[in-house]
């Protein structure tokens, strides 16, 4: 993809394995990436979630946006250069014996002019329950009034029929950037791809990269996702 102009954004989508690794890594890592936004998935989501949630943000130099238990863990964290407008959460339907899932939405306004819809959402690892799941997203992705801006556990890989219905009318970061071969999961033995990001086809991939170190092995089970995106400037 190709353009000459419009708003940088520097994202990173982490699933953070629910804080249970090297914490001090996970940190440095992020902190090393310099993100304008962080999509986190295993977020808090249970007690003082809200006190865990801004530690978190902290601890990597940003703040909370929107997210944590409403969204099931999924939490969105921005820099001081990103305005949150609006945010609002999503649950899934819980099927008996499996974990709620949802996902979090922020509308933002990066300094520069370019508004965009913020998504984090984390699918589950039952293959009958994603395909609906990944509907209700899709549903809300696709009714969002900004180019968006998604990052996903998806639990399972671009062959995949949730995989599939997500990136509908979207394009895959890794695909742009000529990357879909870097696996993101899992650290101790990388063999797939199911964390992904999308992003509003009027939206650049400037750079995709799957931050493989002896740092993020330490930090969690997955692989951090960052992208270098240019956002169109609002008119």
């Amino acid at each position: 993809m190709t353009q000459s102009s419009g708003v940088p954004l520097r994202v990173v989508s982490y699933n953070i394995h629910s804080q249970r690794d090297d914490t001090a890594a996970l940190a440095a890592v992020v902190r090393a990436a310099a993100p304008d936004v962080v999509i986190v998935q295993e977020g808090p989501r249970r007690f003082r979630w809200r006190q865990k949630s801004a530690t978190l943000a902290e601890s990597f130099g940003l703040v909370v946006a929107a997210g944590g238990l409403p969204a099931l863990g999924n939490l969105l964290l921005t820099s001081l250069r990103v305005r949150v407008a609006a945010t609002r959460c999503q649950r899934f339907p819980l099927t008996p014996g499996r974990h709620l899932r949802g996902a979090a939405y922020a509308e933002c306004v990066v300094a520069g002019g370019a508004r965009f819809t913020l998504v984090g959402s984390h699918l589950s690892t039952d293959p009958a329950e994603r395909p609906a799941q990944a509907a209700l997203l899709k549903r809300e992705l696709d009714a969002a009034g900004a180019p968006v801006v998604a990052g996903a556990d998806l639990n399972e890989g671009p062959d995949g029929p949730a995989w599939a219905t997500v990136a509908r009318g979207l394009t895959d970061a890794a695909v742009a950037a000529d990357r879909a071969d870097r696996l993101t999961y899992s650290c101790a033995d990388p063999r797939r791809r199911i964390d992904a990001l999308f992003v509003d086809p009027r939206i650049t991939v400037v750079d995709y990269d799957v931050v493989d170190t002896p740092q993020t092995r330490r930090a969690s089970d997955h692989f951090p996702v960052l992208v270098d995106l240019l956002l169109p400037v609002a008119d």
